[in-house]
């Protein structure tokens, strides 16, 4: 008997990827590479779409840092059945746009049966402040950390198992950021901030933990991208994130009180964009028996090949070549075998 094969699917954050830096667009790639792979890991920013999200029954949903602390060893992954959901409301979110989350939360609730605590509202107003690196990459900085910490503490005090967070961000529809954006090019501005949000959560409490933007709707654009469109046709960014975290894998230290954990030992492949090899997942999970596998297709804003890194990685074209190598892989038969020729053994 075989073991499972698990895959981990990574699209960096905030870095312009081609596919998978946009509205949820690398959603079709995840679920291409779940029908291969017994198990799919995978973060936020692959499997989230704003209004829209599709459940993969083998994906296990896991926030950035949480999925790097996997990667180097030190946390497991216990798959759950349900987590019971705390919401986060940023003090500074106006009230027409707090109720429009708390609807949301409440269709989460009656439509998709989620289980939910009471919501909490900060202390403070968290304050987010937007950046972009000199790569292009974009990302953030919170003022008040604190009063962010101490509401995730008290969801937590109530039954919490997993944390949602909506924190007003700037509006600034007149910048070409946000226009390239909606045009399909060029970088989410918003993206590199809100990893810092989930960050401080998951770093500080160990529990899954995901966030969704507040912001004012967007004048209308008759020629928008369709890789943008999932994030213009409602008023908040938060089901993906309920959805995702109803069933996304508790964070574990200790194998022994988990029997039935994942453990970084147990993956078989690992693919990201080809020029976005630097992350520390990436790298941890490159010194494991685990196959790199890089996509020279999906450009980002970066400039970190598996070379540069000293890593060991199977370039292919596209993602539809990555599935065929981890189809391979999984079968056991080595990828050389399926190339136009095969060459003969030499000696040692």
């Amino acid at each position: 008997m075989r073991s499972p094969y698990t895959a981990v699917l990574i699209v960096p954050t905030g870095v312009a990827a081609t596919m998978g830096g946009y509205a949820g667009d690398a959603l079709p790639i995840a679920r291409a590479i779940a029908q291969v792979a017994d198990t799919l890991i995978t973060h936020p920013n692959v499997m989230n779409g704003a209004q829209l999200y599709w459940p993969l029954p083998n994906g296990l949903y896991v926030e950035g840092y949480g999925l790097d602390q996997f990667a180097a060893g030190r946390w497991g992954l216990r798959p759950v059945h349900c987590n019971r959901i705390g919401l986060i409301l940023d003090a500074g979110i106006e009230e027409y746009l707090r109720y429009r989350h708390l609807q949301a939360a409440d269709a989460a609730r009656a439509t998709l049966g989620l289980a939910m605590t009471d919501y909490v509202v900060t202390d403070a107003p968290v304050n987010v402040t937007l950046k972009t690196a000199v790569s292009g990459s974009s990302w953030g900085t919170v003022s008040d950390s604190g009063t962010l910490l101490r509401a995730a503490e008290k969801l937590m005090g109530i039954g919490a198992e997993a944390i949602a967070v909506v924190v007003r961000f700037p509006d600034d529809e007149d910048s070409e950021a946000l226009q390239n954006y909606r045009q399909g090019q060029g970088v989410d501005p918003l993206a590199g901030a809100e990893a810092v949000i989930s960050h401080l959560v998951v770093r500080a409490f160990q529990v899954p933990c995901a966030h969704a933007p507040a912001l004012q709707p967007l004048p209308l654009d008759p020629a928008l991208s369709p890789k943008s469109a999932a994030e213009e046709i409602g008023h908040t960014f938060l089901p993906c994130v309920l959805a995702g975290l109803s069933r996304a894998p508790q964070f574990i230290t200790d194998p022994i009180s988990s029997p039935n954990a994942l453990w970084r030992d147990q993956v078989d492949a690992v693919i990201v964009p080809a020029t976005a090899c630097g992350g520390s997942g990436v790298l941890s999970l490159s010194s494991t028996q685990a196959q790199i596998i890089a996509v020279e297709e999906n450009d980002t804003a970066l400039s970190v090949s598996p070379e540069q890194v000293g890593i060991g990685a199977i370039r292919v074209r596209s993602y539809l070549e990555a599935i065929g190598v981890m189809a391979a892989h999984k079968a056991g038969i080595s990828s050389a075998a399926i190339a136009p020729k095969v060459l003969p053994l030499k000696s040692a």
